[in-house]
């Protein structure tokens, strides 16, 4: 196939999308070329199709110029897996769908059609007048992810019922080994047979309940509620490369073209009310958590978990996003997002990059606000190491706490009901942690070598959870930081290094302990360009694009044409 020049392959786009959605500035195209916490590399392009048809036809100039292509929505990604990572042997385009947003909800609102932009947060928007909600409603919904890089990704979620993002309804188009492009209608829906067509009438929502049709196929992880109830097994209840949860777009991280998903959508909870326990013997928790997987009839909302260090760091370092959505709303957040990345744009223009000036400034203006933690909260950080919110919702809270009644206080651990504003600052807080890792490398980069951020599933049978660090391991460590989504037993690691700390060898000695623990990871976040693809996972992304066009090196993968430096 025959590699088109730059020049032709932009003018080309430019006249699909227009001249101002074609970015080709390298400082201008960072805020799409380089991710959220790592990756980045040169791109000829970022394009930013506004609707399903201009998205096609993008990606379709692209496949037949012999590019690259690496789509991504809202580059929210936390293992560089929607950005290119370093170099690659052709010229690598940007499709941002972030344009593309539209949603239509079927069957009154029990399932909707998502298109290739549209984020949690939207459809959250959409779906509370009908007292229904998404997969996700905490975490990456505040920062905009997108709907469709959920189930690319398989992500997982704060909510214990949910499992991970899955649907085996899809509109996507995918290319085969001699660079055919074919569209396929995977939604369920009856859209015609000619490609535009289909793109345009899904886009419109030109369609009626007739055409919909209800078969054996699943629009989320169905069988999630009964498997994170088995606490016997020696298995984990989920993560990313899980054979089960990979099926044409879903765990497909960029190997096919996404335009639009069906997936289903959840009755929002009546009632409910957050638990907040402390202790400092985690056996307190591992009992907690099986009696209540085991015993209760009705599984928690949600159960968080935040180690001592990491609550410590997140009032810090996390109080200018817990104020900003506390004050200004979710809503309001990418927009917020957006002005840091033009901030930090600026920065590098001006050689002021290695400053973290965004970061600085955020910071600096946190500190004007008084303390932001209710009262009770942090009496309960000086009394103990371990903290779970546990959200309980209609027939499941008072099982819980009688359960809890009869548990704390203890010789360990107490637990307090919160008020509907503590509630809400217990999950903010819980959401800081996340990126205060980040803040704190930022704010501290001569005294910090790197962050290593591992998410790891545990086995379902494993009352050992809690991770207690060799000496020599723990010695170039800083600050290590645990919190996680305690009954899927899924936990976030992120390791703060100290200057000069050797970070691969590091990585290498924790995976090492991970494994011996019979851990899965990632769990959640996907491989991205930081973990190596299991065989399975590495399989989907072959059967998916074999000539390997779409997103390649993805998992640790070749990065050639055809896969031509790894075997089968």
């Amino acid at each position: 196939m025959e590699l088109h020049s730059t020049t032709e392959v932009v003018g080309q786009l430019r006249q699909i999308v227009g001249r101002r959605h074609v970015i080709t500035e390298q400082s201008k195209a960072q805020r799409f070329s380089a991710g959220y916490r790592c990756g980045g590399g040169a791109v000829a392009a970022v394009v930013r199709p506004g609707s399903l048809i201009e998205q096609w036809r993008v990606f379709r100039a692209c496949i037949r110029a012999d590019y690259i292509v690496i789509v991504q929505a809202a580059n929210t990604g936390l293992t560089g897996g929607s950005t290119p990572f370093g170099s690659y042997d052709r010229p690598v385009v940007i499709i941002n769908t972030l344009r593309i947003r539209r949603i239509h909800l079927l069957r009154e609102g029990q399932q909707a059609v998502c298109l290739a932009g549209a984020t949690l947060h939207e459809l959250e928007r959409v779906l509370a007048p009908l007292g229904r909600e998404p997969h996700s409603v905490i975490g990456s919904s505040c920062i905009g992810a997108s709907v469709i890089g959920g189930i690319c990704n398989n992500s997982g979620g704060a909510l214990v019922r949910r499992g991970p993002a899955y649907t085996e309804y899809a509109l996507y188009a995918k290319v085969d080994e001699s660079g055919e492009i074919h569209l396929r209608n995977h939604l369920g829906i009856r859209l015609g047979d000619q490609a535009e067509d289909i793109l345009e009438r899904v886009e419109r929502g030109s369609f009626s309940d007739r055409d919909v049709m209800m078969d054996h196929r699943h629009a989320s992880a169905a069988i999630y509620a009964r498997r994170v109830r088995d606490v016997h097994a020696s298995s984990a209840a989920r993560f990313n490369a899980d054979p089960c949860h990979l099926f044409e777009a879903s765990g497909s991280a960029g190997k096919v073209m996404v335009f639009a998903v069906r997936v289903d959508t959840f009755p929002k909870d009546q009632l409910t009310t957050t638990f907040y326990i402390g202790t400092n013997d985690p056996g307190e928790l591992t009992t907690l958590r099986r009696r209540i997987l085991t015993e209760q009839p009705v599984l928690p909302v949600a159960g968080e978990y935040i180690h001592r260090e990491a609550f410590d760091l997140a009032a810090i370092y996390g109080k200018d996003i817990f104020l900003a959505i506390e004050r200004l709303g979710t809503q309001r957040l990418p927009i917020l997002y957006a002005a840091k990345s033009r901030i930090d744009t600026f920065a590098r223009l001006i050689g002021l990059s290695r400053a973290n000036v965004s970061d600085r400034l955020l910071q600096l203006a946190s500190r004007w606000f008084s303390n932001h933690l209710p009262a009770r909260m942090l009496a309960f950080r000086d009394r103990f190491e371990h903290h779970l919110i546990l959200k309980m919702a209609d027939d499941g809270i008072e099982p819980a706490r009688s359960l809890l009644s009869e548990m704390f206080p203890s010789a360990g651990g107490d637990v307090f009901e919160c008020t509907r504003e503590e509630e809400t600052k217990a999950f903010l807080h819980r959401f800081a942690v996340a990126g205060a890792a980040v803040r704190y490398r930022a704010i501290h980069h001569a005294e910090v070598e790197d962050i290593l951020a591992l998410d790891i599933a545990l086995r379902r049978n494993d009352e050992d959870w809690f991770e207690r660090l060799p000496a020599d391991v723990a010695a170039p460590i800083a600050k290590a930081i645990y919190y996680g989504h305690f009954f899927c037993h899924v936990f976030h690691q992120d390791y703060v290094l100290r200057k000069g700390a050797a970070s691969l060898e590091l990585k290498h000695r924790l995976l090492e302990l991970i494994d011996g623990r019979g851990a899965q990871y990632p769990a959640e976040h996907n491989v991205g360009h930081l973990y190596p693809a299991t065989a399975a996972l590495q399989a989907h992304y072959r059967e998916l694009d074999p000539g390997n066009r779409l997103n390649p090196g993805i998992g640790q993968t070749s990065r050639e044409r055809s896969w031509e430096s790894h075997g089968p």
